[in-house]
């Protein structure tokens, strides 16, 4: 993996966009779906499900704005388009199944926003960027499920809507090791950079007293 890093970082890929001053973490569908090991969309990816609840507990204590994200669609998926129909097991998302619920371990507060939306990327027909833009955020702290769908969706989509997009890579999840470890070097490489819990802490304390 170095010499492919190498010949990256020769070619001028893998810049550093760094941390802005006001960040919000933005969870992707945590779900059921993803979590438990009787379901479809299971990840198996318990360590980075930890990891998650780690950082919602940091930004908390940071008072870090946190959105998570769900998905829903209309039973049958009308609203689901294209994608519904490539993915069918994303009936799994249907109105009233329990798999689209999110874990009891690890749930929105009553004052977090909740963004349903239909299809990868959080940004994608919802109200994600003028909430942010609201909030004066300049940096998406992403994470959730899954790290080549929908978190790397909603990375491309942040970058390109003006927000740095900081991939924490400890907390999002893929179903294969080999998946998840080529979406993140092409994330960091293109489009994001990616960050362990204890950078993320260490950022949160140093915007803490602004």
């Amino acid at each position: 993996m170095s010499e492919l890093t190498d010949d990256y970082s020769a070619a001028g890929f893998g810049g550093n966009l760094g941390f802005g001053l006001k960040p919000a973490v933005i969870l992707i569908d945590v779900a059921r779906a993803y979590i438990e090991p009787d379901a479809p969309l299971y990840v198996g990816s318990e360590d980075a499900f930890q990891s998650m609840r780690k950082l919602v507990e940091m930004a908390r204590a940071a008072n870090v704005p946190i959105i998570w994200t769900r998905v829903e669609y209309r039973p049958g998926g009308a609203d689901g388009g294209l994608f519904y129909q490539k993915v069918p097991v994303l009936s799994v998302f249907d109105e009233g199944n329990p798999l689209g619920d999110f874990d009891p371990r690890l749930e929105p507060a009553d004052d977090e926003l909740v963004i349903t939306k239909q299809y990868p990327s959080a940004f994608f027909g919802t109200s994600l960027t003028s909430t942010l833009n609201m909030l004066r955020v300049d940096t998406c702290l992403l994470a959730g499920f899954s790290t080549s769908g929908c978190v790397r969706a909603s990375t491309l989509d942040a970058l390109q809507n003006g927000f740095r997009p900081i991939v924490v890579s400890e907390a999002c999840g893929d179903r294969d090791p080999q998946v998840q470890s080529a979406n993140l070097f092409d994330l960091e490489q293109k489009y994001a950079d990616l960050k362990k819990l204890a950078e993320i802490s260490d950022y949160f304390g140093r915007i803490a007293p602004a």
